[in-house]
């Protein structure tokens, strides 16, 4: 029975990255033997074992066939006798094919470590379009490992079309197309995930709202880059470079999909598209199994963000109104991701990477003052209910407006 270290982990120490996890896999085991030696399984039709003392993952080198539909429709077969390259074989792109035994020595039966010199994303074998998830993942790949120069072969790129025209992508669970979206999102380039799966013709099985938005066109005055969707790929770049969330990268990644709604006769403007991305944004949040408060805040990002560009500095009601939007007073941390999330609007643009936005810093200095600012303390013991909710709406509006326009060296936080 031998081990061999597999993987991301060979891979990333290859190219000099860190390196986070590490699997093997058993040649000439058995279950029984690894129980018997301490370790604990997980996962009942497809077993790994966590070692007794690292708890790092062991898998028994298999043998797999197509039986049915979709990234699940495969039976496996566990034996002693498979070898390791016939593990390796079932593995989608050579740069994850190599092997590494305990004494160091690579084993790279299908070419991995030419083609991580090579720059080169390819599949292992024909076997590759047997599993549709691995459109999502070589799409991912792309994004992480662009910064490297990496790219994908064009065979590959053919055998993921194909993939697609066969219909098994919408075999797939929304959430593991959300969990491989997301890790993509985390990449230093998450345009080119999205861009990959266009090409193919994977976006528009999955994301139908943002594959509509290429071709849209927008005014050059504002979008110099002038089509929606260029728009979105330099926004989410841009939300990479800021560090943001993925709270905040994927209401960045759904702030416009009302853009895909304009009416034509008012084109290249699009006014009102912040209220018909709404069903928009709801219809993907629910197809795509979003957590709630990732749903609430891109729905927030699409409804307000235009509202926040056109800002004025002495517009103390929509100070107030957007401050109370985004229920700034009580959850800062979602008015703070709000304001991030429009400024990446602003800045992913064709040469407008370093704009300044004035407007977000407005908004923050709104909230400070209006959480400093004592409570009306003989509103609250006169009266209740609507009365009372109007009457301290009213008196934060009028500390506001005296607050903005008073001789006071704070004055410069309200200038534009």
């Amino acid at each position: 029975m031998q081990s061999f270290l597999v993987g991301g982990a060979v891979r990333d120490r290859l190219l000099g990255l860190p390196v986070h996890e590490r699997d093997y896999v058993v040649v000439g085991g058995s279950a029984e033997a690894l129980l018997a030696q301490g370790y604990r399984q997980v996962g009942k039709d497809f077993p790994v074992f966590l070692h007794p003392q690292t708890g790092e993952e062991y898998a028994l080198a298999r043998r797999e066939r197509k039986q049915g539909q979709g990234h699940g429709g495969f039976s496996f077969v566990f034996t002693p006798e498979i070898s390791l390259e016939e593990d390796l074989a079932r593995r989608d792109l050579t740069i994850n094919a190599i092997a590494e035994d305990a004494q160091g020595r690579l084993i790279d039966p299908y070419g991995g470590c030419a083609d991580l010199q090579a720059r080169i994303l390819r599949h292992v074998s024909p076997a590759f379009v047997e599993d549709p998830l691995r459109v999502l993942r070589v799409a991912r790949f792309a994004a992480r490992l662009a910064p490297l120069g990496f790219t994908i072969a064009p065979a590959t790129l053919e055998l993921m079309r194909v993939i697609c025209r066969r219909g098994e992508l919408a075999s797939l669970s929304p959430e593991r197309v959300w969990q491989e979206s997301c890790k993509a999102l985390q990449q230093q380039r998450p345009s080119l995930y999205f861009r990959t799966l266009r090409e193919v013709g994977a976006l528009q099985v999955w994301f139908p709202e943002l594959d509509q938005l290429f071709g849209v066109a927008q005014s050059a005055l504002w979008h110099p880059e002038i089509d929606t969707g260029e728009h979105l790929m330099l926004c989410l770049d841009e939300a990479a470079r800021a560090q943001a969330s993925l709270a905040v990268r994927t209401a960045v990644l759904l702030h416009d999909l009302g853009k895909a709604c304009t009416p034509a006769e008012i084109l290249p403007a699009h006014t009102g598209h912040g209220a018909r991305g709404l069903p928009l944004v709801r219809a993907f949040a629910e197809r795509l199994h979003l957590p709630r408060a990732w749903t609430e805040l891109a729905l927030l990002v699409s409804a307000e963000h235009i509202h926040l560009h056109r800002l004025q500095a002495d517009d103390a009601a929509t100070l107030l109104r957007l401050v109370m939007a985004c229920d700034g007073l009580r959850r800062p941390q979602r008015l703070q991701d709000f304001v991030l999330a429009c400024r990446i609007d602003v800045r992913g643009r064709l040469g407008m990477q370093d704009q300044a936005y004035p407007q977000g810093d407005l908004l923050l200095a709104a909230q400070r003052f209006l959480q400093q600012l004592p409570p009306p303390q003989e509103l609250l013991s006169a009266l209740r209910g609507t009365e009372l909710a109007m009457a301290i709406a009213s008196h934060r509006l009028q500390a506001l407006i005296a607050y903005i326009h008073q001789d006071d060296p704070r004055r410069g936080e309200f200038t534009l």
